[in-house]
């Protein structure tokens, strides 16, 4: 079925901001210039399914239309349902069907986006995709793409959200596999603008902690929560891409943002000794969407693990390459993790001194 996904969120009512709470999940409601984005109240059985120990795949094939954020290409994109244990596959329709499993033995280029590469044959900006995949508990998918770029949509893993939660969850027959982390790994970067860093370590549920730390206005920020929460939906995939508009010839120089444009990312001027920074093309979905876009980014390069990570992750200042830096080298070393069922990764973690709540919920702190 085709997704028109903005149409599907487009709103005739006035623009209007509110927050209310129903039960575990907010509903909220987000208001722009141009439309209003609508998230209903949607229990944590739909969004994660009823069974957390089985793999899942889609109902029914999803089709979204658009262009690559770098190349500016068109591209059609197609999510079929996968067989159980077939994992996340990238299937390039133009090149006879060459397939590019999502693993991080494929990462190729990473810079303002993470791609994939096999034999010569590219997948890149694959983040979003796969945040909104490894958010929903979708554990198999064929994705089937008739370009080198997935598609920027409007800059978060919102539309992919909507369909997959329009279509619903196939429950398969197989445990699902979790890598449970066993102890510290630990990738850092000293630079002269700052130390950056990030760790992965033993951990009940899926817990991240994400701080930034850019020119003003964005700043300082940080985020904290629990994947395991089920609230992927509503905190983390309305959450946008963005960039400054003072480095928008610099990039466009380097063959990248070709397809970015207001309604694909959230742009933001810098703050200067005589002129406040200000975002051009808001309101923002969330006073913290930058740092809450960072942590997308993260879920969706993490998933290069090959599975759910249970454990907690805690990154500084990190980018597309040190997420996948830390994936291979947690890959690499085969005794910092053993891969396990959701029941005895749980027992094990009740039985741990130290733990994190898996149901805490994903909360932010301002600086």
């Amino acid at each position: 079925m085709a997704i028109p996904y903005r149409d599907s969120l487009i709103s005739a009512s006035p623009p209007r901001t509110t927050r209310t709470t129903c039960g575990k999940f907010a509903t909220l409601y987000f208001s722009s210039s141009r439309y209003t984005l609508h998230l209903r109240y949607i229990s944590r059985e739909i969004l994660l399914s009823t069974n957390l120990q089985l793999e899942h795949t889609i109902h029914t094939p999803l089709d979204f239309h658009g262009v690559g954020l770098h190349s500016g290409a068109a591209v059609s994109m197609r999510l079929v349902p996968a067989p159980a244990g077939s994992g996340i596959v990238f299937r390039r329709s133009d090149l006879d069907n060459f397939e590019i499993p999502a693993t991080g033995r494929n990462v190729a280029r990473v810079s303002y986006a993470t791609s994939l590469m096999r034999q010569g044959v590219l997948i890149q900006t694959t983040e979003h995709l796969l945040s909104a995949l490894i958010g929903l508990g979708v554990d198999n998918v064929i994705v089937e793409i008739d370009n080198l770029e997935v598609p920027i949509l409007d800059g978060s893993s919102l539309p992919y959200v909507s369909a997959i939660l329009a279509t619903g969850l196939k429950r398969q027959r197989r445990k699902r596999e979790y890598l449970r982390i066993l102890k510290s790994v630990e990738v850092r970067e000293n630079s002269p603008s700052g130390d950056k860093f990030i760790g992965v370590y033993p951990g009940d549920g899926y817990s991240i902690h994400y701080a930034i730390d850019f020119p003003e206005p964005i700043g300082h920020d940080t985020f904290s929560g629990d994947l395991e929460a089920g609230a992927y939906a509503d905190l983390i995939a309305p959450a946008r891409t963005f960039g400054f508009k003072e480095d928008e010839a610099m990039l466009r120089d380097m063959g990248l943002i070709r397809g970015v444009s207001d309604d694909s990312a959230i742009i933001v001027t810098r703050t200067t000794p005589t002129h406040p920074g200000t975002v051009l093309n808001g309101p923002l979905r969330f006073p913290d969407e930058f740092v809450r876009h960072k942590v997308l980014d993260l879920i969706g390069d993490l998933a290069l693990a090959g599975r759910r990570i249970w454990g907690r992750v805690v990154a500084e200042r990190a980018g597309h390459a040190m997420h996948t830096a830390l994936v291979q080298k947690l890959l690499h070393d085969r005794s910092a993790w053993e891969l396990t069922h959701r029941s005895e990764a749980a027992s094990i973690a009740e039985d741990s001194p130290a733990k994190s709540p898996a149901l805490a919920g994903l909360h932010s702190l301002h600086a």
